[in-house]
């Protein structure tokens, strides 16, 4: 590996509390639309994955 490339790695993000720090540091850049909508496609993508059924909206 080149060392030009070595220096624009951030070690710091390698570990689990700081991958954990930089998934938070994103999440807070997110409107709330854009929280939602991640969150929803979460959703189906765990139901898909866990073979549920999808949930319906209480009315």
């Amino acid at each position: 590996m080149p060392r030009s490339d070595e220096k624009s790695i951030d070690w710091s993000l390698t570990t689990w509390d700081g991958a954990e720090r930089e998934q938070l540091r994103r999440w807070a850049q997110l409107s709330l639309e854009e929280i939602l909508r991640a969150q929803e496609e979460m959703q189906s993508l765990a139901e898909r994955l866990g073979g549920s059924a999808p949930t319906t909206k209480a009315k």
